[in-house]
Parts: structure tokens; sequence; C-alpha cells
């Protein structure tokens, strides 16, 4: 008999490793990158837990050596997307049924195994596969998604804990079903963390998944599956589909059993899944949900007691590190007239640096050493603010700054739907380690529209 109620304790973030010259951890992705370069993995398709080859294949490069092949892929066709989702129907009873505290032990133990044991071989995945280097990578494929699968838990936790209020003549209760049908999981090429998340947060939620992974992003996201199968995630309940995205999304659309989408990627592609489930609305069992984070504006906002030197910084980080193909690189800025001048010269002076080989003048060199700015804007001044246009992000390859220094940007909500609220609290501009909290509380705002 198992009658207990269990609560998950609040995680701390997963610590950020540094990889120090000789370090164990910098030892052990230095040997796995030299493993990974002299490799091509083969790459099949998983449906049901079963590894298919259809032979119509692809190849996955390094974005920085084009020439480089680091794996080949099977491509699904539309007999293997019809399989996963007749897989993701057959798991699903079984899944729902199992009790939340195991599906919950099964990502527990993935965030486990890619804190320990699979954290090398991960981050050197991402590295090669996404064009990361090891700070991004650890922060992402490490850091973030370790911390996906630990606050996950404990979120769902509260989830399931919120009960109504009673009577004394009468008892409230109010039982959390997954969506009924299969959820399909489109996941961006950027981060590896969202990637994961996508997939693994219905499943936490007893829903199943067809997963379409970004063909840039295959091989780290290959590991992830594999590394949730070894956890013990049942066949069926992730369907691990490589290959064109049009065809997939055709099938999906097209079947009556379709319950959500959880997307992060373009504003024209999740209007087009948007378009098409409102097509095809009448022909659905139930409404499906769609949850999805698409591109916009991240702005940066500097106050007049804000030091000039660390503006410039975090505008120069903001808006070019990983060549600025992040969901929260900065596109603009709203400085103060009082220090404009200033800021702008080290701008300049900074992106001058990036996109050449000059080296930065010492004061330069010295604001790079700060940390990010932590000012918070209380007021703004009467002066007119000044906008900054960003140079190409494509040629600003070498922005990024000495890991001493923490961006600051204000990321935008994991979604763009209406359904999730934005605490008061979280919506200031933060370091890293503090945004995968604030990703961690949207998350879990998300996952109550995983759920009725």
């Amino acid at each position: 008999m198992n009658n207990a109620l269990f609560q998950f304790a609040h995680p701390a973030n997963e610590p950020v490793k540094e990889y120090r010259p000789g370090s164990p951890e910098r030892v052990a992705l230095e040997k796995e990158l030299q493993k990974q370069s002299n490799e091509v993995v083969e790459i099949p398709i998983i449906i049901g837990g079963k590894e298919i080859r259809t032979g119509d294949m692809g190849e996955v490069v390094m974005p920085h050596n084009h020439k480089h092949v680091i794996a080949k892929y099977h491509k699904v066709g539309e007999k293997e997307v019809n399989m996963a989702i007749e897989a993701a129907l057959k798991a699903k009873k079984d899944w729902e049924n199992t009790p939340w505290v195991e599906r919950a032990s099964i990502m527990a133990k993935i965030g486990q195994l890619l804190a320990t044991k699979y954290r090398a071989r991960i981050n050197a995945a991402c590295m090669l596969g996404q064009s990361k280097n090891a700070f991004q990578a650890e922060i992402d494929s490490a850091c973030e998604t370790i911390d996906f699968y630990r606050f996950n838990n404990y979120y769902a936790g509260n989830l399931y804990s919120e009960q109504p209020s009673s009577t004394p003549d009468q008892l409230n209760r109010v039982e959390y079903r997954p969506l009924e049908g299969f959820i399909m999981a489109v996941t961006p090429f950027n981060f590896t963390s969202i990637a994961s998340n996508l997939n693994m947060t219905p499943a936490l939620m007893g829903n199943t998944t067809i997963w379409k992974p970004s063909t840039t992003a295959l091989l780290s996201n290959y590991h992830i599956m594999q590394i949730a199968m070894e956890a013990g995630l049942p066949a069926g309940v992730v369907n691990f589909l490589p290959g064109k995205g049009s065809l997939i999304g055709g099938v999906a659309l097209n079947n009556p059993n379709l319950a959500g989408i959880h997307f992060t990627g373009s504003t024209a592609t999740f209007q087009g899944l948007w378009k098409g489930v409102g097509v095809n609305i009448a022909n659905y069992k139930s409404y499906p949900r769609l949850v999805g984070e698409t591109g916009g504006k991240d702005f940066i906002f500097a106050h007049s007691s804000a030091n000039p030197r660390e503006v410039a910084c975090a505008i120069v980080r903001g808006a070019f590190e990983y060549q600025g193909q992040k969901c929260s690189a900065a596109s603009r800025a709203y400085i103060p007239a009082s220090m404009w001048n200033e800021v702008k010269q080290i701008v300049s002076a900074l992106s001058r640096w990036a996109t050449s080989q000059t080296s930065p003048t010492t004061s330069t060199l010295s604001s790079m050493r700060l940390h990010s700015t932590t000012a918070r804007a209380t007021s703004t001044e009467q002066k007119p603010a000044k906008t900054l246009k960003s140079c190409s992000a494509a040629s600003a390859t070498r922005a990024s700054v000495t890991s001493s220094s923490l961006q600051s940007y204000s990321p935008r909500c994991r979604t763009t739907s209406q359904w999730l609220r934005r605490s008061s609290d979280l919506s200031s501009p933060s370091t890293c380690t503090t945004t995968r909290n604030m990703r961690k509380h949207w998350n879990s705002a998300t996952r109550r529209h995983l759920t009725h």
C-alpha cells in the first residue's frame, strides 16, 4: 500500500563548472571533443523504443566547419510519422496511470545522468553540433537542462497539491489529467535545454509526444533521447523523428488525436501551425493546446545611475554572444542622454575589436572585466533616450567576453500565449542563474495548460 504524499524539496540551480586549465571537467570535455570530432554518428529514428532506419539519409555538419560531418541521420516519411503517433497513443494509458512520483523519478534520473556520467558528452555534442563555446554549452546543455528536470518535479508537486476549499458538509477535490491525445514537440536549434524540456515537461504530466528535433541540433538531441531511455523512460512516451518539418507537421495536424503543440522557433512556422490547427479544428477530438515561443525584440533599459562601462559591456554581450542567435538577444537599447556619449564610445570600441584583429584599449578592456550591471530601473530621466542600432550579428563572432561577466538581459516569457502569466518579481533584468529560475516559474505555468 502506498499512501505517502511525497513532495520534492525546492532544488538549487546546478553549479556552473569553470573549465579552468587542468581541471577534471576540462580534461573530460577535451577528451570528448576529440572523440566526437573523429567519429560520424548514425542517428536512427526512434519509435516505440525501437530504432528504425529508412535509408533516406541526411548529414549533420559543424556550423563552424561545414565540410566536417559529425553525424548522418535517417529521415522519416509519412509512414514513420503515423507509426510514431500510434506508438504515443498506445503508450499513453499506462504512462498517464503511472504514479506521478514514479514519472518524476525518471526525470530526476535523467537530470542526474546529465550532471555526472554524460555531462562531457552532451556539452561536447552541443559545442560541435551547435557551435557553442564551453561556457555557453555548460549553461545550456548541462546546467539549464538539469535544472529543468529538477525544478519541473518540484513545481509538478506544487501543482498537484493545489486543491479547492471545502465546507463542513462537502469535500471538494481536483484530479489533474493529461491531455486526450498526443503532443507534437517542435524544438529549436539554439538551445539543447529547450529541446529537452519541450518533450519532458508534457511527459512528466502524463502526456506522450512525437518529437521533431531541429536538424542543426540533432546530435545533442539524440544524446538526450538516449539518456532518457537509459533512465527508464518507457517506450513510446517520447518518439524521436528526424526529418522534414513540413512533412511531420502535415501528418500530425491532420490526425484527429492531436492534443497539443509545444513549440519554439520562428514566428512564421508557428503561425503556419496555428493556421493548420484552425483549418482542422472541427476534425479534432478535443481542442489542441498551442504553447509556443517565437521571435521578438528584446531591449536593454539603462537607468541614469548605472555604470556606463557596465552598460556597454552588457549591450555587446547581450546582443552578440552566440552570434546573437538567442531568443533573449538584445536588439535595441534605451540609454539616458547623460551617459549616451560614453556608452556609445565603449560599445563602438568593443564592436571594432569584435569584428577585427585590433586590440581593445586599456579602458575598454577594464570594462570587460566588470560584472554586468545590476542596477534596477526605478525611474527615467526627462531627457530623451537614444536607440542603439546593432551591427551585423554574423560579423561579431568574437564578442564573447570574460566568464566573470554575467550576461544581463531581460528574457521573454517562454511562450507567446496569453494563457501564461508573468509574476511581478520576474520582470527585471537578471543574471544567467536567475534566468534559469525565471524559466522554471514560467514553465510551471506552461504545465498548467498541458493538463485539464
